[in-house]
């Protein structure tokens, strides 16, 4: 699998840090600095442009050090379709009651590229499910 991708810049290229990284770390694209408050929900632009193969999916999430500072995606998990050209932006929320601070050029997200099937023209209506051992059994249902 190929992943073309297209930047505002070249210091905006992803980053997969080591051989066996899941995922490439995009950067905080900003005039110099950037306070996020408590609670306070901000768009971080990447200059990152990508070209997903078909029959695959992007994943955006935070990176870990910054869910440690308290950095969340406003929808807990980002999905970029294989169809979209457009700018990869993150909605984040600062869920602590600091200040966080980001730079430029910063790493603070990473995108995860994994297969996905198409459920379009592939979505069945029916009156009853398949039964199976666990059936309607929710959180919990098979153990603790």
């Amino acid at each position: 699998m190929i992943m073309r991708i297209k930047v505002d810049d070249s210091k905006y290229i992803p980053e997969v840090k080591t051989e066996f990284s899941a995922g490439a770390d995009l950067k905080v694209k900003i005039d110099g600095e950037m306070v996020v408050k408590p609670n306070q929900i901000v768009e971080i632009h990447t200059g990152v442009y990508l070209e997903i193969p078909k029959g695959y999916v992007g994943l955006l999430f935070i990176r870990s050090s910054f869910g440690k500072k308290g950095l969340m995606l406003k929808n807990s998990v980002g999905v970029i379709d294989s169809d979209y050209r457009g700018e990869v932006i993150a909605q984040v929320v600062n869920t602590s009651q600091e200040n966080i601070i980001l730079a430029d050029g910063e790493r603070f997200s990473q995108i995860v590229v994994v297969p996905c099937l198409s459920l379009k023209d592939s979505i069945e209506v029916v009156e009853e499910l398949n039964e199976t051992a666990r059936g309607k059994g929710g959180f919990g249902s098979t153990g603790s």
